[in-house]
């Protein structure tokens, strides 16, 4: 792996970066992922929304705004991590697997510049590869299921990659949009991960980098291996032919064309947000987006069952069949997958569609989009984009948060340590000069924010730890964003009455007002201030708690710090029933 100041440091190079989903994940995901050259092309249109948004979020520096057709291979940094969701347009969702063209489709061949620039790159090429796609290139095309995935692994396998893969539905682990998709890890042979491969079952239940960052569950008498034998063009011309089944599952490994795959189940027992918690106050929706009453039976029937008769192309008549969808979409549930039609306010099957407190029905916001795949707010606001290219570019897009636990997990298993970033996932990326945020600057008086929420299920009989606050870190804990890191004092004073395993949650301590905000303790470790303090000479090691907010109390409660007048540890149910002494 590269290395700069004696730092650990990850060179990424980001392929159809979009509006930076990637970025953001990786960059949440720690502080060593450096994305040094990323291109954005989107072919057979004069507007680059998305090159314009990705540029204003994260500089001109080594974009590339090309067809990457065009991108000579030497044009390409060196680097240690490749990523990509690569075009898919040809077997996405939109489409039945009987209509698509597969890889062999139009947008499919972009596979082979993945190839190419791997191909190209020789021993330079990166140590790990990250891509992702639609579930449905497990199973594609539908007249020889799984030809497309198989072409993809035999490729990768024959420039040097252990492959690994797991169709994860984002909303299984808690996130808030139901949005099932293949994500695709490579390790090239001696790189720091591949040597740690030794039994391929083991990998996929427990060891893998997927496995460790979204657990699951798979029955053993469900393993089925199997090898890719052939050229690559055996491979697209034979690969499973004849067979209505595709050989590949949920999550499995390729390690030297040998697959092993199982079918796997979604293991998390954490708190979940939901359509409703991401939805921003009627009060702040434009009216355009609101559905009026003329316009109501035109959706109904939109979103109601149907039978309609159509002409095929050769001249047949039948029969086309659809069954009704939720109307108001169930905000208690995470949403639907967005697609790229999201926007505009014409009557729709597919866009979501909310019903507000005071009965009125209404489209989603972009912010609620950026929402959803927990990207930060008005990530993509841009004085060139209008509303209906952001809910395109949100359709297009990947679940940040996805990504990011990847991206620790991935991390981890190079460097065997818990892994800090200063850059959480929803935070502002400051804007370049194009693109103003300051509004609200004049404004008077405090502003109503809305923010995301979680549906949890507090535990008043787990313990809780409650700490105190200094003054210059007051203002980041007073300010509710979904992850914090708490810094203890240094360890030798850190009091030794207090059971680490026993730990659950945690509320920060404020001077003057006592305890408001409840967090649940996700890591705890040893760290020190310099993480994160890149100035900061103080590399005393300290506990440090990676924390995941819940939910607050009405009121900030008085509490008495019981130990060294800086900690006290308790159970989460004297505080709610206010009996802590």
């Amino acid at each position: 792996m590269a290395a700069g100041n004696n730092d650990k440091l990850i060179r990424v190079v980001e392929l159809f970066a979009g509006v930076g989903g990637f970025r953001i994940g990786l960059e949440g995901a720690s502080d060593a992922y450096k994305t040094v050259w990323n291109n954005q092309w989107e072919p057979s249109t004069k507007r680059q929304d998305a090159s314009l948004v990705y540029q204003a979020r994260f500089g001109a520096e080594g974009h590339s705004n090309k067809d990457i057709n065009s991108v000579r291979t030497d044009d390409i940094p060196d680097h240690d991590l490749l990523v990509g969701g690569f075009p898919c347009q040809d077997y996405s969702v939109a489409a039945t697997l009987s209509k698509s063209g597969g890889i062999e489709g139009k947008k499919g061949v972009l596979w082979w510049q993945i190839y190419r620039i791997l191909d190209e790159k020789g021993d330079r090429r990166p140590d790990y590869l990250f891509f992702e796609n639609v579930d449905r290139l497990l199973n594609s095309p539908a007249t020889q299921r799984g030809r497309d995935f198989a072409i993809i692994l035999a490729s990768l396998s024959d420039l040097g990659y252990v492959v690994e893969w797991r169709v994860i539905n984002a909303a299984d682990y808690g996130m808030p949009q139901r949005r099932r998709r293949t994500y695709i890890m490579g390790y090239k042979k001696g790189s720091a991960v591949e040597r740690q491969i030794s039994d391929a079952e083991e990998w996929i239940r427990y060891d893998g980098t997927m496995a460790r960052a979204f657990p699951l569950t798979a029955r053993v008498q469900d393993i089925s291996s199997f090898t890719i034998d052939g050229t690559i063009k055996e491979v697209s011309d034979s690969f499973n032919s004849g067979k209505q089944k595709s050989p590949f599952k949920d999550a499995g490994i390729m390690v030297g064309r040998k697959v092993t795959t199982v079918n796997a189940g979604a293991v998390y027992d954490g708190p979940v947000q939901t359509l409703g918690s991401i939805l921003v106050d009627e009060s702040f929706v434009p009216e355009e987006f609101f559905i009026s009453a003329d316009e109501l039976p035109q959706w109904r029937y939109e979103k109601g069952a149907k039978k309609i008769s159509r002409i095929s192309k050769n001249g047949h008549e039948y029969l086309y069949s659809e069954g009704g969808m939720a109307f108001p979409d169930d905000a208690g549930k995470p949403s639907r997958t967005i697609i790229t039609g999201e926007g505009g306010a014409a009557p729709s099957r597919f866009k979501h569609v909310v019903q507000t407190r005071s009965g009125r029905y209404r489209r989603l916001l972009p912010i609620e989009l950026e929402r959803l795949n927990m990207f930060p707010d008005n990530h993509t606001l841009h004085p060139e984009v209008s509303d209906g290219r952001r809910a395109f570019l949100m359709g297009n897009a990947l679940v940040c948060g996805v990504v990011e636990r990847i991206g620790k997990s991935l991390y981890r298993a190079i460097y065997a340590e818990e892994p800090v970033s200063s850059r959480p996932i929803y935070a502002q990326r400051d804007a370049m000069p194009t693109l103003s945020l300051d509004i609200f600057s004049a404004a008077k008086g405090s502003l109503v924010v809305n923010r995301p929420g979680k549906v949890c299920a507090l535990d008043p009989t787990k313990h809780l730890l409650i700490g105190f606050v200094k003054q210059d870190s007051q203002e980041y804990f007073c300010d509710i964003t979904p992850t914090k890191v708490y810094y203890t004092g240094k360890t030798r004073s850190f009091p030794s009455t207090i059971a680490l395993n026993k730990l659950y949650y945690f509320m920060p301590y404020i001077k003057g007002q006592g305890v408001r905000d409840i967090y649940l303790i996700r890591v705890a470790r040893i760290g020190s201030k310099a993480e994160v303090r890149k100035d900061s000479h103080d590399r005393e090691p300290r506990l440090v708690f990676d924390l995941e907010y819940l939910e607050s109390l009405p009121n900030y409660k008085p509490v008495r710090l019981s130990i060294l007048n800086t900690y006290t540890d308790t159970l989460l149910g004297r505080v709610l029933d206010a009996q802590l002494p």
